[in-house]
């Protein structure tokens, strides 16, 4: 599976509103890899004052990522393939 970046421009989205779009966003990748696109949201990082986000999927294609984002009504303003660097615990 590949990493993927979804990038998002978010002014004016409160903290409520992110954490509803990160559950719709988990909530979504599961549903998707119940029906056999395997999809797995990793995790958001947002920059409050520039309402900036970008969120870490895996997957097997950008395409499942990009519909995982529409089933779950997400703005978007790409999807590129990136790579996770988290060190190991």
């Amino acid at each position: 599976m590949v990493v993927f970046m979804v990038d998002r421009n978010l002014p004016g989205i409160t903290m409520d509103q992110l954490a509803a779009a990160q559950k719709a966003a988990i909530e979504a990748s599961q549903s998707f890899s119940a029906k056999g696109k395997k999809v797995r949201y990793i995790r958001s990082t947002f920059v409050p004052a520039e309402g900036h986000c970008m969120c870490l999927f895996e997957a097997q294609n950008p395409q499942h990522v990009k519909e995982v984002n529409e089933t779950a009504k997400l703005p978007f303003t790409r999807i590129v393939e990136a790579a996770d660097l988290t060190p190991p615990k």
